[in-house]
């Protein structure tokens, strides 16, 4: 596939050719598909290493290195905390045995514990 790199960013042609990439476009991609930008700036930094020769022959270390999402911050953790008044309700609600207006009612019912 033809690809032009003009302001940082890759345009893909539409046009298939015989032979080899001049170089990856993993990066670019991975960036149009979403992937967040820690990740993004992870995945440049080690392709920088390995463009540039700099491994110093540790292979192994930067492999260690390479889990991309580690670079995505993880979520706090949450201190557990006793259940709410909605949650206490909800383990006695039994939503199959309900009728439609019965479900309404305990929607309301749910919302009000909430106090709104």
């Amino acid at each position: 596939m033809r690809v032009k790199e003009w302001q940082g960013h890759i345009v893909f042609l539409h046009e298939i050719a015989h032979g080899t990439a001049d170089r990856s476009y993993g990066i670019h991609v991975a960036k149009l598909a979403g992937l967040p930008e820690a990740v993004l700036r992870r995945a440049e930094t080690i392709l920088g290493t390995l463009e540039n020769g700099k491994t110093s022959g540790n292979l192994a270390k930067l492999a260690d290195d390479l889990p991309l999402f580690a670079a995505v911050r993880p979520r706090p953790v949450v201190a557990e905390t006793a259940p709410s008044a909605v949650e206490e309700a909800l383990k006695s609600v039994e939503p199959d045995g309900l009728t439609p207006r019965q479900a309404l009612e305990e929607l309301y019912r749910l919302k009000g514990l909430l106090g709104g």
